[in-house]
């Protein structure tokens, strides 16, 4: 289960080993199908608030340790506008320096939720 380090309000860190959207998924679909939920109510809102993690913010940053490039189902629903910072070193060995990395490289990030940078060029791909 998520928890919040309680130490510093001021930006809260969620430290989580697993948070399952395919688990949850699963148990509210069986909800809906055995009428515990009206299908007529199911919307975004909805859905976020069945999450294990409903009471914690989503995240604006997910670092991932130990050189994998993959969130392996990790915080899917939440993390749907967080950056991602894949880092080599091992969660045993992440130290506050390898913290400071993470964020800085945050720091140099444009943060667009979903949309394109203005520079983007719009027409490839297009038909």
């Amino acid at each position: 289960m998520p928890r919040r380090d309680q130490r510093d309000q001021r930006a809260p860190v969620t430290v989580d080993e697993l948070v399952d959207l395919r688990r949850q998924a699963a148990s509210g679909t069986a909800d809906a199908a055995a009428g515990r939920i009206d299908p007529a109510a199911i919307d975004e809102a909805m859905l976020g608030s069945r999450l294990d993690t409903a009471d914690l913010p989503d995240p604006e940053l997910v670092i991932r340790t130990s050189g994998e490039t993959r969130i392996s189902n990790f915080l899917l629903w939440q993390a749907a506008y967080a950056e991602f910072v894949f880092l080599p070193v091992l969660w045993p060995d992440f130290d506050r320096a390898a913290f400071e990395e993470a964020l800085a490289e945050y720091g140099r990030r444009e943060r667009r939720f979903g949309g394109v940078s203005e520079g983007v060029d719009r027409s490839v791909g297009a038909a």
